[in-house]
Order: C-alpha cells, then sequence, then structure tokens
C-alpha cells in the first residue's frame, strides 16, 4: 500500500466532508482502491467512523485553543483526526497523534498550518476535554454524544432526558452484529450454533427465537455456514418488526419496499417457505439483490419484481399480510451511519408525503382481516406515529392493533412501539400494526 492508514482515513473524510459521501460506501471505496493489510483496514475505519460520530465533539475540543474559527476543511479534517486519538485512542503515543498530524499537513499542501496543528493538539493531549465553557444542559449533552443541539431538544421534548441521553450515549458504543437462523435449512438454533463455534466465531443468544448475536474477526461473507445459507445478517430491530407480522405457512403476502430482502428472507422463514412473499423495489438491481439472497437461503416462496411502493398495482392480489418499511430519515440507526444525526432535523419533510403515499397505496393490497405493518428506523415522531394516526383517522375500515405487547417500552405511546438500542438493545426504530375490519 503506497499511501499510509492515515493518508486514507484524511481522504474519505474529505470526501464525506466535502461531498457528503456516506463513510460506509466511502471507506468500501477506498479499501477496494489501495487494498490495505487487516490491520491498516481495521484503524482506517476506527479513524473515519470515530472522527465522523464524534464531529461535534472534537470541533468543540479543538476550538478552545484556537483564536478564531478554521475555515479550510482539509486543516480542520487534519486537526480533527488528531483529535480523536488523542482522546479516544489509548494505545497510541500522544508524540505520534501529535507528529503524524503534523507530517499530514504537510504532506496535503497545509504546511503553513503545521505550527497551528501542533499547538493546538498538543494543548489537547495535555488537557484533555474540558466542558468549563458549556453554558447549558443540551449543549453539554449535544457535546458530550455529538449530536446538533436542536436535535437534542427535539428528542428531549418527545422522550425525555434519560432516554435521548441513554440513545445517543449507546449510539457511540461498538456496533453489534445480529444473524437470522434459516430454519428452512437448519433445524434448530442450537445447530448453526455449533456450526458457527466450529467456524471460530464467538456465538451469543438473544432474547429472541432464532436470533443470534456474533462476534468475528473476518467478513461473515467469507464463513462456510453463511455461503451455504444457513443465516443472514439482521438487526433484532428487523426481526421484531417481521414477528409483528404474524405471519402464517401458506400466506400471501408483500414487502413493498424491501431490499436489500432481510425483512423478506426472515419472513419467507416465519411462511415455512410455503404461500407467496412478493419483495418489491422500485430498482432492478435491488431486486437481484434479494433474488441472490433468497437463492442463497433456499427460500423459493420469494418473488421479487421491480414495482414502485408509492403506485397501486392492479397486477397483485389482494393480501393477508403487508408490509411497508418505508425510506425515513434513518434517526434511528445514527450508531450504524453517523453522518445521519448532522443533517438538519427540516429535511425530513420533504419524506413525509412520500411516507404517507405508500402507507395508503400499501393498505390497498390488504383482504379483509388482514394486517399492515408500517415501519422505520426513525425515532422522530413526525415519520412516525403521527403518519400513523393521520392515516386511521382518514381510513375507519382499518383499526389499530397493540405491537409485540411483550416487549419492554422506552415510552407509551399506546399502540405503536418505538424500539431504543438502551431498551431493547437493536436499533432505533418504529412499528405500527393495523388490521382490515
Amino acid at each position: 500500500m503506497s499511501k499510509s492508514a492515515r493518508q486514507i482515513a484524511y481522504e474519505i473524510l474529505l470526501k464525506i466532508e466535502v461531498d457528503e459521501a456516506y463513510s460506509n460506501l466511502a471507506i468500501d471505496s477506498a479499501v477496494k482502491m489501495y487494498n490495505p493489510d487487516s490491520t491498516d483496514c481495521a484503524f482506517i475505519s476506527r479513524l473515519v467512523y470515530g472522527v465522523t460520530e464524534r464531529k461535534i465533539t472534537l470541533d468543540y475540543a479543538i476550538s478552545q485553543y484556537l483564536s478564531k474559527p478554521v475555515k479550510k476543511t482539509e486543516i480542520l479534517t487534519v486537526l480533527r483526526l488528531g483529535a480523536y486519538q488523542l482522546l479516544y485512542m489509548d494505545k497510541i503515543p500522544q508524540s505520534a497523534a501529535v507528529n503524524e498530524s503534523v507530517k499530514l499537513a504537510k504532506n496535503n499542501k497545509c504546511e503553513f498550518a503545521s505550527g497551528l496543528v501542533n499547538a493546538v493538539l498538543r494543548k489537547i493531549g495535555l488537557n484533555g476535554l474540558d466542558y468549563k465553557n458549556i453554558s447549558s444542559e443540551t449543549e453539554k449533552i449535544s457535546v458530550t454524544y455529538s449530536m446538533p443541539e436542536d436535535s437534542v431538544k427535539f428528542l428531549i421534548h418527545h422522550y425525555g432526558k434519560e432516554n435521548t441521553e441513554e440513545f445517543l450515549k449507546a449510539s457511540l458504543e461498538p456496533k453489534e452484529i445480529f444473524i437470522r437462523v434459516n430454519t428452512v435449512k437448519t433445524t434448530t438454533t442450537k445447530e448453526l450454533k455449533e456450526i458457527l463455534i466450529r467456524e471460530n466465531v464467538k456465538v451469543f443468544d438473544t432474547y429472541l427465537e432464532n436470533a443470534l448475536k456474533i462476534e468475528i474477526n473476518n467478513a461473515v461473507y467469507n464463513l462456510e455456514s453463511f455461503k451455504k445459507g444457513l443465516f443472514h445478517v439482521e438487526d433484532l430491530s428487523s426481526q421484531l418488526c417481521v414477528e409483528a407480522l404474524e405471519l402464517f405457512p401458506g400466506a400471501n403476502a408483500v414487502d413493498v419496499c424491501a431490499a436489500p430482502g432481510g425483512k423478506t428472507f426472515t419472513a419467507a422463514q416465519y411462511m415455512e417457505n410455503k404461500g407467496t412473499l412478493y419483495s418489491c423495489d422500485v430498482y432492478s438491481q435491488r431486486t437481484d439483490l434479494i433474488k441472490s439472497g433468497a437463492e442463497r437461503l433456499g427460500l423459493s416462496c420469494v418473488r421479487p419484481f421491480v414495482n414502485d411502493a408509492t403506485v397501486f398495482n392492479e397486477d397483485l392480489p389482494r393480501m393477508d399480510r403487508v408490509l411497508c418499511d418505508v425510506p425515513c430519515s434513518g434517526l434511528g440507526i445514527i450508531g450504524k451511519k453517523p453522518e445521519i444525526k448532522y443533517k438538519k432535523l427540516d429535511d425530513t419533510k420533504s419524506l413525509l408525503p412520500i411516507q404517507r403515499q405508500i402507507l395508503e397505496t400499501s393498505s390497498k393490497y390488504v383482504k379483509s382481516g388482514g394486517r399492515l405493518i408500517y415501519s422505520t428506523c426513525s425515532v422522530n415522531p413526525n415519520e412516525n406515529r403521527k403518519i400513523c394516526d393521520a392515516f386511521l383517522k382518514d381510513n375507519a375500515d382499518f383499526y389499530s392493533v397493540k405491537v409485540l405487547p411483550h416487549i419492554e417500552r422506552a415510552v407509551d405511546e399506546g399502540d405503536y412501539l418505538t424500539l431504543f438500542p438502551h431498551k431493547n438493545n437493536c436499533d432505533g426504530f418504529f412499528i405500527a400494526a393495523f388490521q382490515r375490519r
């Protein structure tokens, strides 16, 4: 590899900042281009995700030792990288974090700022994080958990201070991998656990049947058990969403916004691979992903096809079960996609009519006595309970059903369920269930 790990991380962070690239896609692209070894790859990922998810905290720490804000993105990126190593990476000597950052500035046409980089980072290394100049409780939460203050106030208003802090704290913790046992190919969860252990995977039970947590040093898709289709990767929130559908063998069902297919695959397993499960997306390359995943898992009841969820399709039959997991702001998955939290709350407004339209269109596929699930990976009530309340008001032939009453709730929302990582050990997620009269 001709470029250092820090240089690659610097270039990825610039791409995220300037081009608004997604962190995971930018990392994948850089790894394919430079092909770093596994140690450097892990270091690059840690730097990029760490700086992205702690950006407000790092900028606050840097600002304490500046007479005026840094306007040049290249210099600020170098300072953030250095500050992150000093504050959050104990195994890196302070001298290395400072000296390598100075070198980074010089190597990227910012030699004129090398003295500034050196001075600021040395002071951060000496003093650490100091909150003495913070004036309010919401600002302290904002700086501590690197969440814009407007969003902090919004979450506190809807969920209270304790839930907000716990949610934001959980979003900064190491990410866990959950999998769904493919009951079509694997007889029992115990059997899959034994297979995974033989593949040197650490396996842990969860509170969900047929769901496991794993720890692995390699990529999941390299496992023989994955290649054989014995499981698929899926967060517990999505698995709970499918459980709320109350599927049965031989059902007629549709997943209207299905790609990349995780919920479809779990649904097919609940159906025991009997009946018909239409799995839709608006782009053919995404339905191709669903098709290849279903083939790997041996799920012949899945019917992937291209369809626009906002437009009613006369060719689809009436269904026992309909799942509409709509496009959303992603405010529940900021732990996995940290750049999402820096978007303005108002940016969500353009999604609301689309979400409502998909729900309205999806309801037309539900047969008498059938069930409709509306879900998002957001914890913004405007995308969730407000959409559902309006739907019920305008659709007297549907009534609300209490979602998964056995699952612990962080807040009481009547029949609806908002999942939180600190309560349910999963992504932030919303589920509502409706029954046709």
